[in-house]
């Protein structure tokens, strides 16, 4: 039984009781990733087969298209093995760098091999969307291929008899008690080790939601400090869950924009909110200050939160290059910095303090003062 009461407040609460009985009735979106060939290059480069399933004057851009199209690349591609973008970076506890690409899959430097990893049963040209690792060492990616995780040694594609289609995996978290969610084209479903269940979000819809992938889709999950989970969907605003009640945010009461894009919690306890239409927002556990609104920043779409060691929170927003707040200051970094483009589709720092950019034409390390190619400081990537 559901029960909704509103009593005039700025948020609608949802209570609900969660079963693990619940499902989604989930509606398929098939995306066709055209295929390119893919220019190889000589080196340090092999193709691993791993059978069991594995800030500042803003400057303008022209806006592509065909995100299928190849693009020039100003600065490295990872010798050659990227033909568009690198949409996720992660470096594991061992210290292997792990870039998740638009249509080229996974691709790993273990420090003496740069190898793009062939997965059996799956198309080479899938998109990797999110990497996380588990207290095991465990790696698990949200792909366009549906779930995958690596212990080390070897991939398992998870199907339908582990309870996970092959959909769009977009939102990959692990909670503080050890637990998998995953968003996906689908909904929601979380892995507690033996099984994944599925977890339903209230049937609470706005008005005229329009999503851009699917109306079941979340995009990212987020369990702050409280042990509060945040779901971000597509269209649909984002339910809180707390203390066994939903808590749906809209831009009828907290959210600027139903569209949203990304969501962090930095070491403050200030989570930070990016939307495709209403730029960034940030809430202090009180209030929403919404920085594009009041002139701050440019740009309407935010996304890619990252908070580096120093404490600064990066974001990209998007043809307006990527913004740096050290807590009093914005900061915007644009292709007059060293950026290749102002379209950037992931940010990520390594174990050596470095800020690596994943963008449209290539990928760049900021020094502390400008970006540089990244060839320049890492030379095993070109």
């Amino acid at each position: 039984m559901i029960q909704i009461s509103n009593n005039d407040r700025p948020e609608t609460v949802i209570r609900i009781k969660i079963s693990d009985k619940m499902m989604l009735k989930a509606k398929y979106v098939t995306f066709v990733l055209m295929t390119i060939q893919i220019t190889l290059c000589t080196g340090q480069v092999k193709e691993k087969t791993i059978s069991d399933i594995k800030e500042n004057e803003v400057t303008l851009q022209p806006i592509v298209l065909h995100q299928n199209t190849t693009f020039p690349q100003i600065h490295t591609n990872l010798n050659g093995m990227v033909r568009e973008f690198v949409r996720t970076m992660y470096q594991d506890k061992k210290g292997n760098y792990w870039f998740g690409t638009n249509g080229d899959g996974i691709i790993r430097y273990d420090g003496q091999l740069l190898e793009k990893i062939a997965i059996a049963g799956i198309s080479p040209h899938f998109r990797v969307l999110e990497i996380v690792e588990d207290k095991a060492g465990n790696l698990w990616f949200g792909t366009s291929e549906g779930l995958l995780k690596y212990d080390g040694k070897e991939f398992t594609n998870f199907s339908k008899e582990e309870g996970v289609q092959k959909e769009e995996i977009w939102g990959v978290t692990i909670d503080k008690k050890g637990l998998v969610w995953v968003g996906s084209t689908g909904g929601v479903r979380y892995f507690n080790g033996e099984e994944f269940r599925s977890f339903s979000l209230p049937i609470s819809r706005v008005e005229n939601a329009n999503p851009m992938l699917s109306d079941k889709l979340v995009f990212k999950i987020l369990e702050d400090r409280n042990e509060n989970m945040w779901f971000v969907t597509d269209g649909n605003g984002i339910f809180k869950f707390q203390k066994e009640e939903f808590i749906h945010l809209t831009a009828d009461n907290k959210l600027t924009d139903n569209h949203v894009a990304d969501i962090l919690e930095d070491k403050q306890g200030n989570i930070w909110i990016g939307t495709f239409y209403g730029g960034v927002s940030k809430f202090d556990g009180e209030t929403y200050t919404n920085f594009t609104q009041d002139g701050t920043i440019a740009g309407v779409e935010a996304y890619n939160f990252y908070e580096d060691s120093q404490g600064n929170i990066w974001f990209t927003a998007e043809g307006y290059g990527v913004y740096r707040y050290d807590g009093i200051n914005f900061n915007q970094f644009t292709t007059e910095n060293g950026l290749t483009s102002n379209v950037v589709q992931s940010i990520f720092e390594d174990n050596k303090g470095q800020l690596w950019f994943g963008t449209w034409q290539g990928m760049c390390i900021f020094d502390g003062e400008k970006f540089v190619n990244a060839k320049d400081k890492e030379p095993w990537v070109n």
